[in-house]
């Protein structure tokens, strides 16, 4: 009786062992839970494998809707291809598939809007467009190499930009990568407090 209440007590205390080591997945927002689940995640992560062993959750600004704007696209449907310079030897074959303008804070933006040569052609990606920018944060409260969004091609001329989906380059994390360098032309000269902030160890 003795080694089958032992047994259970071990089995129970191991059970609760395992479960205090398991914490939920940080976010306030699906996006951000997304992203610390992929960074937590040792098969998708572009931490360095000492900094995702700490790895509770990236250091984000809080939610704020006035960073979701309305912009409106001019698609550039002339552009040329041109190589767009990475933190490594590599280029990276993009063209201006845009100007998106937009208001934020009550002044008027512009920004590029890029499209990627191979990308384009791959299944799944075949609308995906790349608005990498820099603000006045880059340095001090963000990476100082500026931010990336994601986004996708509209049907029509409006199109739907939230800074609060904005991330770090991976080379943020892990100089290993090759990231886009992005052009002085996305710089915006107002602070962009939304999306992820400066990684710090």
């Amino acid at each position: 009786m003795f080694r089958v209440l032992f047994f259970l007590s071990f089995v129970l205390i191991t059970a609760v062992s395992c479960g205090q080591k398991k914490h939920p997945i940080k976010g306030e927002t699906a996006f951000q839970k997304k992203l610390n689940a992929t960074y937590k995640d040792v098969t998708t992560s572009p931490l360095k494998p000492e900094d995702r062993k700490q790895f509770d959750g990236l250091d984000f600004f809080k939610f704020d809707s006035a960073y979701i704007v309305k912009a409106t696209l001019k698609r550039t449907p002339d552009s040329k291809w041109f190589n767009m310079k990475t933190t490594t030897s590599r280029v990276s074959q993009e063209r201006v598939f845009g100007i998106i303008s937009f208001i934020l804070k009550g002044k008027k933006y512009e920004l590029q809007l890029y499209q990627n040569k191979d990308l384009k052609d791959k299944e799944g990606f075949e609308d995906y467009l790349f608005l990498p920018f820099l603000d006045a944060t880059n340095g001090t409260e963000t990476y100082g190499g500026g931010r990336y969004i994601d986004t996708k091609i509209p049907s029509g001329d409006v199109l739907i930009i939230d800074f609060n989906t904005a991330y770090n380059p991976y080379c943020a994390y892990n100089a290993n990568y090759s990231c886009p360098i992005v052009p002085r032309a996305n710089y915006l000269d107002i602070k962009i407090k939304a999306g992820v902030k400066q990684f710090k160890k």
